[in-house]
């Protein structure tokens, strides 16, 4: 008590900190909101998607993507992302992605490798995202199963070949 001054100056640093302080959390309340927002449209999304992050290990993944890989969600985070495709994929993977860093997006059409060693056929969009920096911070693994599909297409042709034969 023996400096007054002292006291009136740190009272006045105090308060000026907990108005910025009050001040970065209005500012950050919408963004949590706007991610929140982002999470709950990936989980509900019925394609598969994984974000991978800059480091190549998946972040997350929605609900879609396990259940085609017939996995739990999170027994793939923290995996490598190319984990999710047969060991004979991964180089045109691989080079999906250089070329996807390149030009942002890239398409292809693969199979994705299931615990049990079965297959799933996909068709994979990898989207490259990047921050304000134009640092790459990750990217989007976006899958469509095309399994049903492609099993399907099979029973169309060896019935049309068995029709062909009878006739």
């Amino acid at each position: 008590m023996r400096n007054p001054a002292l006291w009136l100056y740190l009272l006045g640093a105090v308060t000026f900190l907990v108005i910025v302080l009050r001040r970065v959390l209005h500012r950050m309340a919408p963004l949590n909101d706007e991610i929140y927002s982002k999470q709950v449209a990936i989980d509900h999304v019925h394609s598969c998607v994984a974000w991978v992050r800059a480091g190549g290990l998946i972040g997350s993944v929605n609900p879609a993507l396990a259940t085609t890989l017939l996995m739990l969600s999170r027994e793939l985070v923290g995996q490598p992302w190319e984990n999710l495709f047969p060991p004979e994929e991964r180089p045109k993977l691989q080079e999906a992605h250089r070329q996807a860093l390149l030009m942002g997006k890239i398409r292809l059409e693969t199979d994705a490798q299931r615990p049990d060693g079965t297959l799933a056929k996909v068709n994979v969009l990898l989207v490259t995202i990047h921050d304000h920096q134009s640092r790459l911070v990750g990217h989007y693994c976006l899958m469509e199963d095309l399994t049903r599909e492609r099993e399907l297409e099979q029973q169309i042709e060896k019935l049309t070949v068995d029709l062909a034969a009878t006739c």
